[in-house]
C-alpha cells in the first residue's frame, strides 16, 4: 500500500503539490481510485480521487481511522549531528522506521557540525514514516545547546552514553519496559567532562553501549534499537 502524506487533509481535502504529482503522474491515479493518506498526527484516511490534478489533487474522504501505536513507550533522541550530513540523514531514516517520537539535535562542546537543514531532514522523516506505514511524524526540534537542553522538562528515564571511564550499566540492565526514554548521544569527539557531569547532575544515568567504540550514528541506532528490544513482548 502506498501511503500519501497530507498534514491538512481533513480541512483542505487536497494533497500537497509533491504528493499530487506522485499520485497523478507517477502512480497514474484517476478519478474514483482509492488511496490512503496520513496526516502525520496519528490518523489514516481512506479516500477517493475526485480531481486528479498533478499540482492540486482533490480527494473525497470516506473514512478516518486512528492509528494504533504499536508501542506503549515514547522515545526521544538528543544527538550531536555528525560532521558528514549523509550519516545524519541515514540515521533519521532508520530511527523513524524503528519508531521515534522526538529528535533534538544537540550543540555540544566538541560538535563538528553546528547547523542542520531541517527541511531536508523533515523530508526524510516523512518518507520513512510513509515507507514504514506509520501515522505519527517524529517531532524535529531546532538545534539546541547542551546546557539549554539540560533545562528542558523531560519526563521518564534519562540516559547518557559516553566513552569516559566510570560506573556504567547497559540499557537492558537499567531500562524498564514501558518507560518513556530520553537518550543522549554525543559528537565524534564525545561529550566533554563538564557535559557528562552536568547531565548526571540532571538525573541522566551513564550507560555503556558495549566494548567497541561506535560512530555517533551507529551508537544512536544501537541505543534506539535496544530500547525497542527491551519493550518487545
Amino acid at each position: 500500500m502506498y501511503l500519501f502524506y497530507a498534514p491538512d487533509i481533513e480541512t483542505t481535502c487536497f494533497l500537497p503539490e509533491d504528493e499530487s504529482a506522485h499520485c497523478v503522474r507517477v502512480l497514474r491515479k484517476s478519478e474514483g481510485d482509492v488511496i490512503t493518506i496520513t496526516d502525520g498526527k496519528g490518523f489514516f484516511y481512506d479516500a477517493r480521487v475526485a480531481t486528479p490534478h498533478p499540482k492540486r489533487c482533490e480527494v473525497v474522504i470516506d473514512c478516518r481511522r486512528q492509528w494504533v501505536k504499536p508501542r506503549s513507550f515514547s522515545l526521544h533522541l538528543a544527538i550531536a549531528p555528525t560532521k558528514n550530513m549523509d550519516r545524519m540523514e541515514w540515521l533519521a531514516e532508520k530511527i523513524t522506521e524503528l519508531g521515534i517520537d522526538t529528535i533534538t539535535p544537540l550543540l555540544c562542546r566538541f560538535s563538528e557540525r553546528k547547523e542542520l537543514k531541517p527541511d531536508r531532514i523533515r523530508k526524510i522523516l516523512v518518507s520513512a514514516m510513509k515507507q514504514s506505514q506509520q501515522a505519527l511524524l517524529p517531532q524535529l526540534n531546532p538545534v539546541t545547546p547542551f546546557n539549554q537542553f539540560m533545562k528542558e522538562p523531560l519526563t521518564g528515564e534519562k540516559y547518557i552514553a559516553h566513552c569516559s571511564e566510570g560506573d556504567k550499566k547497559t540499557l537492558p540492565q537499567c531500562c524498564a519496559p514501558g518507560s518513556s526514554v530520553t537518550l543522549l548521544i554525543g559528537p565524534e569527539g564525545d561529550f566533554s567532562e563538564n557535559e557528562i557531569a552536568l547531565a548526571i547532575k540532571n538525573s541522566f544515568r551513564p550507560i555503556s553501549l558495549g566494548e567497541t567504540r561506535l560512530r555517533t550514528e551507529t551508537a544512536a541506532l544501537f541505543a534506539c534499537a535496544a530500547v525497542h528490544a527491551i519493550n518487545q513482548k
